[in-house]
């Protein structure tokens, strides 16, 4: 699919300002996208949206198709009745500007427990008619997702293949036991997915309307610890008890001297394509009904993934394996047609891989954070063609200004000469950089936009805990950086 000259900015929702510990689809979210639309930007790119589990990653999520709970507004359900302001009133200190996740995952079920008996409450009618609308339509995974969560609360929040086997293995009788003993519970989780789309899908709308497109995520693996890996265990590398034989993961590289562990299952490809990649094709249709672009993350193991021994304890020891290539795609392309893919083509990179991309035309990714070894160095500008989405840095890196002030003497050396600035602006003169290239898309963390350093960061690939946490204030998002990127944008055509 052919994109249009445009550029934007990279900021999760979590990340929004409010005064409810974590940033959400509320106010905030729609002062965001109307300061986009000021400045003339037609992009928001934000991470994975599904429910976070241990480590707060996006990446990690309960399930490939559900929405996360913790980013559902309170002002918009005090809006529409289904809370009142002594619903409230339990609420705790939070911290300023960051996401104490724990305190999150200890209050936010409560307040959303008590929306659902208001709206139990209701007289039937539309608000009632809308919720039995959407289970209906998203029945697929919707139905596995509610009955996934209700047991996992059961049996004390523990990963799936730790629960009793019956329940592990999905005996027939069992489960439709559990459907019964559990239904109140289902009835909430399902809920609580009805509030997360009706506001996510409203706020997407709004950005349409403001000329505005969002770029979600996809990541390739799904997480061990899902509904997806739980009800469709025979895509999947697992053994009878449920534990992966072979996980995911990368080879020691840039981040990491023993590699990345990422511990995801991996997919049994010959069985996807036996049924013609139905799991996936109905993944992304999903996703693309919740967002405009989609970047697949990990593209690369399309064309040949990293596959780890179930037990290993790091990823050093394991085997490059093909993937499933040209047949996914055109799979998918017969199926959903000419797609908005944004292909994140970092990390090891081999012929396979370009020649994947480019078969289906796929735009793939330039980080200019990675530019400054030397002039053959593929992410400087001179190298790049239009089909392609240049970055600063993305969610996995350091800050702009936080690489300048580690980067090895070498490289900022280089950064000096190839840029011709002095280091009064980091930040901004990279975002000017990437923006006056020829890449088709431009976009930058709202992070670099602040001139934030490594306090900014939002990752840290490899290592769990602490991380996911940014918030910006109240008052970021003022008419100096507006400015800023009006003229940004009028100068070089975005």
């Amino acid at each position: 699919m052919a994109f249009q000259r445009a550029s934007g900015i990279l900021v999760h929702p979590t990340s929004f300002p409010g005064p409810y510990g974590i940033g959400d689809l509320g106010p905030a979210a729609y002062q965001f996208i109307d300061f986009l639309a000021e400045t003339n930007s037609k992009l928001w790119q934000v991470l994975p949206l599904g429910p976070t589990g241990f480590g707060d990653s996006p990446y990690q999520c309960f399930s490939a198709f559900a929405g996360n709970p913790y980013l559902v507004s309170p002002d918009f359900l005090l809006r529409d009745g289904l809370l009142a302001p002594e619903d409230l009133a339990d609420m705790p200190a939070w911290p300023d500007n960051r996401v104490d996740f724990g305190m999150i995952y200890h209050w936010k079920p409560g307040l959303l427990n008590r929306a659902y008996d208001r709206f139990t409450g209701l007289a039937r009618g539309g608000l009632h008619e809308e919720f039995d609308t959407f289970c209906r339509q998203q029945a697929s995974w919707l139905e596995d997702y509610a009955l996934f969560m209700a047991l996992k609360d059961a049996n004390g929040g523990v990963s799936w293949n730790e629960w009793p086997v019956a329940q592990r293995k999905r005996d027939k009788k069992v489960l439709t036991e559990a459907r019964r003993q559990y239904a109140e519970a289902i009835l909430r989780q399902q809920f609580v997915q009805f509030l997360f789309f009706r506001q996510w899908n409203a706020l997407k709308a709004y950005a349409n309307g403001k000329g505005i497109q969002v770029i979600g995520d996809i990541p390739i693996f799904v997480a061990m610890d899902s509904s997806d890996a739980w009800a469709n265990p025979e895509l999947f590398y697992l053994d009878e008890e449920g534990q992966p034989t072979v996980v995911a993961g990368v080879p020691p590289d840039y981040f990491s001297p023993t590699g990345q562990l990422w511990g995801n299952p991996l997919y049994r490809w010959d069985v996807h394509k036996k049924n013609g990649y139905q799991w996936w094709i109905e993944r992304i249709r999903v996703t693309l009904a919740t967002v405009d672009i989609v970047r697949i993350d990990h593209f690369r193991g399309f064309a040949g993934y990293w596959e780890i021994p179930g037990k290993a304890e790091t990823a050093q020891h394991g085997r490059w394996v093909p993937g499933p290539g040209v047949d996914f795609f055109h799979a998918i392309r017969k199926a959903l047609g000419d797609l908005p893919i944004i292909a994140e083509d970092l990390g090891e990179i081999t012929p396979d891989v370009i020649e994947l991309r480019d078969t289906f035309g796929l735009p793939g990714m330039k980080i200019y954070q990675f530019a400054f070894s030397g002039p053959d160095n593929p992410f400087l500008p001179h190298h790049y063609n239009a089909n392609t989405v240049v970055y600063s840095g993305t969610h996995d890196n350091d800050t702009a200004l936080g690489w300048y002030r580690t980067c090895p003497p070498h490289e900022r050396d280089f950064y000096h000469r190839y840029t011709q600035r002095d280091n009064a602006d980091v930040p901004g003169d990279m975002i000017r950089a990437i923006w006056a290239s020829v890449s088709v898309f431009a976009l930058a963390p709202l992070q670099d936009f602040m001139r934030l350093g490594t306090e900014g960061r939002m990752n840290f690939p490899g290592k769990v805990g602490g991380y996911w946490a940014w918030r910006f204030p109240e008052g970021a998002l003022n008419d100096q950086l507006k400015g800023w990127m009006q003229e940004l944008n009028y100068l070089y055509q975005r």
